[in-house]
């Protein structure tokens, strides 16, 4: 994962990349009794890498590599849920973003893919000849009929 980090005033580039590494994968805000209870290297996330970005002031892009067994095996939601689910806002940063993310092809090939295709899909709700839509459209409430429909529209 490639994240853009942008340190609190005083805090290393190496030391914001590490924090972003384990709080995206091992790391907690505090200790915890069952922290011995386990071998919590092999599932560590790696801070590998910190480039400054070019033309940015105190913005850096940290690499972080995380061993796949701290994924569920065929799980997107574990694995966003683990790498972007609590890294957000802590201390150590001022502003943090997922730039980049690259699955390995062992992981990839976890995933079952969907149980049937798009044609049971249009044929369980009888829609034909357009989209799908599967979203949340925001705001979630207060949009007039009208204003959901060309918010939903504007999605296509």
């Amino acid at each position: 994962a490639a994240f853009r980090v942008t340190p609190q005033p005083g805090v290393p580039p190496e030391e914001a990349g590490a924090a972003v590494a384990a709080e995206s994968s091992t790391g907690t805000w505090t200790t915890v009794w069952t922290d011995g209870l386990t071998s919590l290297d092999r599932y560590k996330g790696r801070c590998y890498g910190i480039e400054p970005v070019l033309g940015e002031d105190n913005q850096y892009i940290a690499y972080v590599a995380y061993p796949l067994d701290l994924f569920e095996e065929g799980s997107v939601t574990n694995m966003f849920t683990s790498i972007v689910g609590n890294v957000f806002g802590f201390k150590a940063l001022r502003a943090l973003r997922l730039e980049d993310l690259r699955i390995p092809t062992a992981y990839v090939k976890t995933f079952e893919g969907p149980p049937h295709g798009i044609q049971v899909e249009r044929d369980k709700l009888n829609k034909y000849g357009r989209p799908l839509l599967g979203c949340t459209i925001k705001p979630k409430l207060g949009l007039s009929a009208k204003n959901y429909g060309r918010a939903c529209y504007e999605c296509l």
